[in-house]
């Protein structure tokens, strides 16, 4: 009797110890937010009284005590960029950059310690796609736009994705042809997008598509033409000298 109460105390303490570990070795998730360069990025979570802001390996950016007393200038590259709204007790990075992405965390200390983590990252402004004419004859077009973090090209006819196209390095330029339908033209439209912000562009109206038969056609009946006009000329050549021959 002694011995299975003495085993069953053994697995409940064996229980907490692993529940309690797992508990201290629980990571809070991180909210996952998106900013675009140049623009301005709130953490909201306040901090009215004391607390900090820490930023990945860097540690403590910025930290508020006595209520109204700050420092934001601990990191050299946020100076003049971060800021604490002492009213609504947010922590703001104005002008952002690409490399500003990273772990953010908001540590709370005005009653106990709370922390919230955010993982921003931040995308560059898209600039409009170009749609340029490659062939007048068959109307075929290229789409092009400056390529950049998480950055899709695609071709669109009314909803339906027609290609689409990515690529990890940034510094290239993303493009993709297209064979327009001259009837259709005006349901084409050339997107590009990233996950903040979207541009879109159109097949240009000089973009005008002929039948290429229809041209061939033109050029084999003046052949033909100027075959048989050859030919009747040959005739009246070869009759007006045997006439010549009998008188």
């Amino acid at each position: 009797m002694l011995f299975s109460q003495r085993k069953k105390l053994k697995v409940t303490l064996l229980h907490l110890f692993v529940l309690c570990a797992a508990q201290h070795s629980a990571q809070p998730e991180a909210s996952q937010v998106k900013g675009l360069v140049g623009t301005i990025h709130c953490f909201p979570v306040m901090v009215l009284k004391s607390g900090n802001l820490l930023y990945g390996d860097h540690g403590n950016i910025a930290n508020v005590y006595l209520s109204k007393q700050t420092s934001t200038n601990l990191e050299k590259r946020f100076k003049n960029r971060l800021h604490w709204n002492n009213v609504t007790g947010f922590f703001t990075l104005s002008d952002l950059q690409i490399d500003d992405s990273g772990v953010y965390t908001v540590e709370n200390t005005d009653e106990g310690k709370t922390t919230h983590t955010f993982q921003l990252t931040v995308y560059y402004v898209l600039s409009k796609p170009q749609v340029t004419v490659h062939d007048n004859i068959s109307c075929s077009v290229v789409c092009s736009v400056e390529n950049g973090r998480e950055v899709t090209l695609s071709w669109y006819k009314g909803g339906e994705i027609l290609n689409q196209t990515s690529s990890p390095d940034h510094n290239i330029t993303l493009s993709i042809p297209l064979k327009v339908d001259e009837q259709n033209r005006d349901s084409y439209r050339c997107e590009a997008a990233n996950p903040v912000s979207k541009e879109t562009a159109v097949v240009p109206h000089s973009c005008i598509e002929s039948d290429p038969f229809k041209v061939t056609g033109k050029h084999m009946y003046s052949i033909n033409v100027t075959l048989q006009t050859s030919r009747q000329y040959q005739l009246l050549y070869e009759t007006i000298s045997m006439v010549e021959l009998i008188l």
